[in-house]
């Protein structure tokens, strides 16, 4: 039986908070918002039915899972959205919502854990047939034994972080004797950003065209996807411009990025929104890299 949803917290700031607060009017449902001293002004305050000040460091406070749950239940609401950033991509913040009697809007814990580790979401992806890139199929920090991998792949093969993003801790390695100082780098890169070194590498694809799929689904099982946007243009492996649609996919091979897509989440039962992220060659091979379990900030 589904519950019916009267009283949104909203956990985030800004320009998020303010759609979330335009979602809420139009659908008839109360909106609060949590905010930190400098935040008092802010038009999202201002614009929600009801505001709860949180005390502490500016940051901290929007990361406070636990009070915020506190403040959810003490204000009687019936769920939380989290937004992007912040707890958006929090298991343990979507599974604390649940044992509280709390709605989570926004994907299940368990999806939202498979797919913050890139290795077991690749590998949980291809088991349900979705093409990916040649690679390790576990975490890997061990230089000498990465190497051996990466000559057993065929140069040219990039190096990633395994819990890292945002073009953090990555290195395209084209040959044997630079794999020793980039796999170094690459290691502490992510040890700095992400308090964890473990790597996994990848076959590296040349001139490659870098499209996500933005996915919606309820718990029926109905998945719909979005459209296409083309994040080919980057520098650092972080995405420059945004194209939607893509300008350089031809029919045949949009429809297939689509099919995969769905077939994905329906296999997987995948419920709420989510952007599936592909690496195209240029022979148009289609391959799985990523996914967030997050509303885009680029929607």
């Amino acid at each position: 039986m589904s519950r019916k949803i009267s009283k949104i917290l909203i956990a985030n700031r800004g320009e998020i908070a303010l759609r979330i607060i335009r979602a809420c009017k139009e659908l008839d449902i109360t909106s609060v918002v949590i905010h930190s001293k400098v935040d008092s002004e802010g038009p999202w305050v201002k614009k929600a039915d009801q505001s709860v000040l949180l005390e502490g460091h500016p940051v901290e406070v929007y990361l406070d899972y636990e009070n915020i749950i506190k403040i959810a239940k003490e204000q009687k609401c019936t769920a939380i959205h989290p937004g992007y950033g912040f707890l958006s991509e929090s298991a343990d913040f979507a599974r604390d919502c649940e044992k509280n009697g709390i709605i989570f809007i926004g994907p299940k814990a368990e999806h939202i854990e498979l797919f913050g580790d890139k290795i077991t979401s690749k590998n949980a992806m291809k088991q349900i047939g979705v093409p990916v890139l040649e690679g390790t199929s576990s975490p890997i920090s061990d230089k000498k034994e990465a190497e051996k991998i990466a000559q057993e792949i065929g140069f040219p093969i990039i190096i990633k972080a395994a819990f890292g993003g945002g073009g953090r801790g990555m290195r395209v390695v084209y040959e044997t004797k630079q794999f020793a100082s980039l796999f170094d780098a690459a290691t502490n890169e992510a040890k700095k950003y992400f308090g964890n070194g473990d790597m996994f590498i990848e076959k590296f694809v040349s001139n490659p065209r870098h499209i996500e799929v933005q996915v919606i689904a309820d718990k029926f099982g109905n998945v719909v996807h979005l459209g296409e946007r083309d994040c080919s243009i980057q520098r650092r492996h972080q995405k420059v411009i945004e194209i939607a649609p893509s300008p350089r996919l031809s029919d045949a091979t949009r429809k297939e990025l689509y099919r995969i897509a769905i077939r994905a989440m329906n296999r997987l039962g995948y419920e709420n929104v989510g952007t599936i992220e592909f690496l195209l060659d240029e022979q148009d091979n289609i391959y799985f890299i990523e996914m967030n379990t997050r509303l885009q900030v680029e929607h």
